[in-house]
């Protein structure tokens, strides 16, 4: 009675077994069953829909209205006003210090006309600074680029890797279950043990929980992708072509030179210095003092009609300095410039780390080209190792714990594998957004 009772427990435990690898193997096909999303069209639509290159792009339109306004600052101002006044029929007028009876209407135009004859160079200056702070709008918005572009292969990269990582936890489950299965045989025949069985249940749990935590991984990395893209589901990638090793067109010392001239982040730092400097020269200009000319022509009437009337113009020429405001002056134009000795600062620690950035990618790129050819050589040797142990299994030589190490072992040697080729997908995306260019 005691051993069909845990006979009967025995299938119990393995029925529920089967249906937790049968769900899991549903789910893996729903996902796989999902419309796949390129790379380049998952590029694309994450550089329409991520924040920061709306950002951005609102920088850039930002610059470019400061631009026409200091183009408007070399035109004259333009005004128009006009009025209508009444007056009660009694009322004081001071002038005379009597009352005066009856009342009266009155209407006025005006139009004026004033232009800045000098300012101490600052309209200059000031188209400058807007030059360059559409400069460096450019520079942003290309460094967020490449920024957006590196994030979504990460994420596209992410979930191809985790997509890989579960097919190595299912194969470990189709493994394990033929193993359980050799051990129900084996002891069916008398040649195996109720310890070797418990063992190779034991192991079709484990590879099972590895189902389940690579579903969830890989769920949350195409939810992540999806996310990226601006679509509310998860995302599936589709594989590239050419995610493995290639050789470069340029050399290091030309990715050097490469990454000082056209790197996002040191471009994004030279116009940053450029807007400074310019800045600088603007706030130096009030030094200077100032020439404006302005001209008016006004009409009055008590009718409302155009004809009759009064009207008047005049002529002014002004100028002004400002002598002393309490250190202002001088307060704003040492700020400036000393906002410009910092961003030339910023600009040649920016070409020294994007020198150190290359490097590090480089030597990165190259270290992960010799972890594939390692992780490839460990997988084969896996593979061996586990079709040896499991003749000498089935001869009865090896033992299901030698067969569950191997097992264990190429697991664990697939997916270094699997790490292993996307670490060099990612190092080659890091090192094209440094440069500001693909390779």
């Amino acid at each position: 009675m005691g051993r069909g009772r845990m006979v009967t427990q025995s299938m119990k435990h393995w029925r529920r077994f089967s249906a937790h690898a049968i769900a899991a193997l549903a789910l893996a096909g729903t996902l796989s069953a999902q419309q796949p999303l390129t790379l380049d069209e998952a590029i694309a639509r994450s550089l329409q829909v991520h924040p920061s290159m709306a950002q951005a792009r609102a920088g850039l339109d930002n610059a470019g209205v400061s631009h026409r306004a200091a183009w408007g600052g070399f035109l004259p101002t333009l005004s128009l006003s006009s009025g209508a006044s009444t007056n009660s029929s009694q009322r004081f007028d001071a002038a005379t210090q009597r009352t005066v009876v009856g009342a009266s209407q009155s209407y006025n135009a005006g139009l004026s006309l004033s232009y800045s004859l000098f300012n101490g160079g600052q309209r200059f200056a000031n188209m400058d600074r807007a030059r360059a702070d559409i400069a460096a709008a450019e520079a942003d918005m290309e460094n967020q680029r490449f920024g957006v572009i590196l994030q979504t292969k990460d994420l596209y990269f992410a979930a191809l890797r985790q997509a890989d990582l579960l097919e190595v936890a299912l194969a470990s489950v189709e493994r394990a279950e033929e193993s359980l299965a050799n051990t129900r045989r084996r002891a069916e025949l008398g040649s195996g043990t109720r310890s070797d069985t418990l063992r190779a249940r034991l192991e079709v749990a484990n590879a099972m929980q590895s189902v389940l935590q690579a579903e969830a991984a890989t769920r949350a990395a195409r939810f992540a992708l999806g996310r990226q893209v601006g679509l509310p589901e998860p995302v599936m990638p589709e594989l590239p072509d050419d995610l493995g090793p290639s050789p470069f067109a340029l050399s290091e010392q030309e990715m050097f030179l490469l990454a000082e001239e056209r790197s996002p982040a040191v471009r994004s730092a030279r116009a940053a210095a450029r807007a400074a400097s310019a800045a600088a020269g603007s706030s130096r200009a009030s030094r200077f003092p100032s020439l404006r000319v302005s001209s008016g022509y006004s009409w009055a009437n008590r009718e409302v009609a155009f004809d009759g009337g009064t009207t008047s113009w005049n002529v002014r020429l002004s100028g002004s300095y400002n002598v002393f405001d309490g250190f202002n002056r001088d307060q704003n134009i040492a700020r400036a410039e000393n906002q410009e000795r910092v961003a030339f600062v910023q600009e040649e620690d920016a070409r020294l780390l994007v020198r150190a950035q290359v490097d590090g990618a480089v030597f990165a790129l190259r270290t992960s080209e010799q972890a594939i050819a390692i992780a490839i050589e460990a997988r084969d040797v896996a593979e061996e190792d586990l079709r040896v142990v499991q003749q000498r299994f089935d001869l009865s030589v090896a033992t299901i714990l030698d067969l569950i190490t191997s097992q264990i072992a190429l697991v664990q040697a697939e997916s270094g594998l699997v790490t292993a080729r996307y670490d060099y997908a990612v190092a080659r995306a890091q090192l094209e957004a440094i440069l500001g260019s693909e390779l």
